[in-house]
């Protein structure tokens, strides 16, 4: 997967629209409420559509603009490249973590996923 963008590569003009998946994946994304977190493979279970490959892809281009950071790996390990500025978001939120023991490469937390997942209650009817 690659690094995702410091800005979103949104449309230059309003009539160049946006894939309607990425669309799709984005508005997942904004869902997700402050301290919960789903993962790829999450967004598109919830989609029904694509896997985690594609919502990380669709993330990475274009998920600048909404909050990135709540769309996460499933082992909790934070974003390479943008680790420091997810954590300080994480912290803000107040989503779970597991801190790092020293003995852990960077000393960086993972995600706690058992109690930061977010399952979409609440907004189950009529997925995007």
């Amino acid at each position: 997967m690659g690094r995702m963008s410091q800005e979103s590569r949104l449309p230059a003009r309003a009539d160049d629209a946006l894939p309607p998946y990425v669309e799709r994946v984005l508005e997942v994304a904004e869902l997700i409420p402050p301290g919960r977190v789903m993962t790829y493979g999450d967004v598109a279970e919830w989609l029904g559509e694509g896997g985690p490959r594609q919502v990380g892809r669709a993330m990475s281009l274009y998920g600048g603009a909404v909050p990135w950071w709540r769309v996460v790996r499933a082992d909790g390990v934070l974003l390479p490249g943008h680790e420091l500025r997810a954590l300080a978001r994480y912290r803000a939120e107040g989503t779970p973590l597991k801190e790092a023991s020293r003995a852990a490469e960077g000393h960086l937390p993972r995600l706690d996923m058992r109690r930061a997942r977010w399952d979409g209650g609440g907004h189950t009817e009529g997925h995007i």
